[in-house]
């Protein structure tokens, strides 16, 4: 697999996890728990995968310039500015919200999760629009 090939890569992994998600979401609405579970923990492997592939990406390539000067710039940025800034502010209410489910704290769980599912879903979501403007536009 080459740098170039990693876009593609992060774009799959965001749509997996923001599908991971919606099942997530899906399940733990119809009290299925296990499979609530299981849909969230694959989320969270594929936001790993994501993570990682992302770093390894901008390691090797570093930045990568929006290359259109007209109307869909100030929409790229309108996307990008938001989605950087939750990706950021995510990662530990993510991991303490794991962290409550682990210990079975399940009230502290779902007040955590009533607000960052919204907030990782845009995030997922996001990436993979950036991606589209940025690569294949």
């Amino acid at each position: 697999m080459l740098a170039t090939d990693l876009p593609g890569l992060n774009a799959f992994l965001n749509t997996l996890s923001a599908t991971f998600l919606g099942f997530g979401f899906y399940f733990v609405r119809r009290r299925q728990l296990r499979n609530h579970r299981i849909a969230m923990l694959l989320a969270i492997a594929t936001s790993t995968l994501f993570l990682c592939s992302y770093v390894i990406y901008h390691v090797l390539v570093g930045s990568v310039p929006y290359p259109y000067q007209d109307w869909t710039r100030i929409l790229y940025f309108a996307i990008l500015i938001p989605h950087i800034i939750l990706a950021m502010v995510m990662l530990p209410f993510i991991l303490l919200a794991l962290w409550h489910a682990y210990k079975g704290n399940f009230q502290k769980h779902a007040r955590i999760t009533r607000w960052i599912w919204p907030v990782w879903m845009y995030v997922s979501v996001s990436g993979v629009l950036i991606y589209l403007m940025l690569y294949q536009l």
